[in-house]
């Protein structure tokens, strides 16, 4: 056994799914990438036109590299109950009803670079954060292919998977790419509710996940209605494919672990609890990237795209919230119901934004 192998056996014993392939991206990928960040797709994302290089040469990027352990954790959890209690309405993505995936498969990562030292091994792992196209690695590497939602789809399962990578100096093969299987079906293109996937890809400009995940700004009033019942992220790119029928009877990684206070979130919680007393319930949750005030800011349209009875108890909370993300939205809100406020706010960007929605 190799000992590249014997670090795939020692994390398919861990329960996930692992596969290696040499360090690099292939060139066809490099040309979408590069146009898809050309084109602004990225939005806000700045992050990845910063990294592009290291994104489509890695292994210029960590020359000592040789080969990367791509590693999948599927989650295709069941639903949990809704607790009893609080207001606790919307859906939140899949992925967030556990505690942060990075804090778990970061132990997975820990272990391993561990066991590659005492094979006489360099290694180094990261879970998203590293400046690395995850997807095509993992494609790469044998793990499916990229789908029309430009998530990677594993034949037999399908894409409710969570990836990490350990990049090392052991050599390893190249294999012959899976077949893509998506055929003719356009499902998650005609499901994705803003019109944010097409055959280019995916627009992040107008995709529901980006604006409640990924950014503190506010949602444009133009995308409220569509982004329909959605908390935080949204699923139903993956939800409308047809591989991911299989998925719940694939189950989910045991690193994992569904908690109901994380699928069905009380909502007083983002405008009630304080900074701190956030932190401490949600630290450790994928809620704390767009931290209180974005959770706050994602209610106030979600309340009104449901056109909710709380809304107008919830508006005046966040109209005195500390954070001007949580007034802004708060003007947003008493706009949609034709009442302005926050016009004098005293944060003079709050204040500004607040008058421009009445023009």
């Amino acid at each position: 056994m190799s000992k590249l192998d014997a670090l795939k056996s020692r994390a398919r014993a861990l329960g996930l799914w692992a596969e290696a392939a040499p360090l690099g991206i292939e060139e066809a990928e490099r040309t979408r990438f590069s146009a898809w960040l050309a084109a602004g797709r990225h939005a806000g994302m700045a992050y990845l036109a910063r990294t592009r290089e290291a994104r489509l040469h890695p292994e210029r990027a960590f020359p000592w590299a040789k080969s990367v352990l791509v590693l999948a954790a599927p989650y295709a959890f069941p639903e949990p109950p809704s607790p009893e209690g609080g207001l606790r309405v919307g859906r939140v993505a899949r992925y967030a009803w556990t505690r942060d995936y990075h804090r778990a498969l970061e132990g997975v990562l820990a272990e391993l670079e561990h066991a590659a030292r005492d094979l006489g091994l360099r290694a180094k792992g990261y879970v998203d954060y590293g400046p690395l196209l995850e997807g095509p690695l993992a494609a790469a590497a044998g793990h499916g292919w990229i789908g029309k939602n430009t998530l990677v789809l594993r034949e037999g399962f399908g894409s409710y998977l969570l990836l990490a990578v350990l990049l090392t100096d052991a050599e390893a093969e190249p294999k012959a790419p899976a077949p893509p299987r998506c055929g003719t079906c356009t499902r998650c293109l005609s499901a994705c509710p803003t019109g944010a996937l097409d055959a280019l890809g995916l627009d992040a400009n107008r995709c529901i996940s980006y604006w409640t995940i990924e950014t503190r700004a506010p949602i444009p009033l133009s995308l409220w209605e569509a982004f329909g019942n959605w908390l935080f992220g949204c699923d139903d790119c993956q939800i409308a494919c047809p591989w991911n029928r299989f998925a719940e009877k694939g189950g989910y990684w045991r690193g994992f672990s569904p908690e109901p206070e994380l699928a069905h979130p009380d909502l007083w919680d983002f405008v009630r609890l304080s900074n701190r007393a956030f932190s401490q319930k949600y630290g450790d949750t994928a809620f704390a990237r767009p931290g209180r005030a974005g959770m706050a800011r994602n209610a106030i349209r979600l309340l009104w795209a449901l056109g909710h009875g709380a809304l107008e108890a919830y508006l005046e909370a966040a109209a005195a919230d500390p954070s001007p993300t949580v007034r802004k939205a708060a003007a947003q809100g008493f706009f949609s119901l034709g009442r302005p406020r926050l016009l004098d706010d005293p944060d003079p960007g709050v204040r500004t934004f607040a008058r421009g929605l009445w023009g």
